[in-house]
């Protein structure tokens, strides 16, 4: 599970460095501390596989998502807000990628909120969710709505 996260994570950096004409200083910092979000993912995801039906075992879970959701929507603001976008990248392209970060979260946010019924209902969910954004072909993924 983790590996599918960070892997989707992966890809939107990945997104991001390619609509970047360039880098600063302040932005590489952003991407240090989206590396460090990504670094306490094994923490997370071994305390969620030993304790699966505990709710805090999920909510830590899901804080380190969201704590790399966020690096990562600041990150796509930051650049736009030093002007290291590409000039292709026009306001639409922007506001769908804040869109589809802002969407994503809030899957996450309400799996993990799912925990409430039943933490493997949660986690259904949240794997769902993955699996939408790793293999759903573009006009069927969920941030499309």
């Amino acid at each position: 599970m983790s590996f599918l996260t960070l892997g989707i994570f992966w890809v939107v950096q990945q997104t991001q460095f390619n609509n970047f004409k360039r880098s600063d200083r302040h932005l590489t910092w952003i991407h240090l501390a989206f590396l460090l979000a990504v670094t306490l993912m094994p923490f997370s995801t071994g305390l969620l596989a030993e304790f699966n039906t505990y709710r805090i075992a999920l909510v830590v879970y899901w804080l380190n998502i969201v704590l790399l959701g966020v690096i990562i929507f600041v990150s796509w603001r930051y650049a736009r807000h030093a002007q290291l976008l590409k000039d292709e990248v026009t306001g639409e392209i922007f506001v769908a990628n804040e869109r589809r970060i802002v969407i994503a979260q809030s899957l996450y946010a309400f799996g993990a909120l799912l925990c409430v019924i039943n933490t493997y209902v949660s986690i259904g969910f949240i794997v769902l969710v993955q699996l939408n954004y790793a293999i759903a072909p573009r006009f069927g993924r969920l941030d499309r709505l």
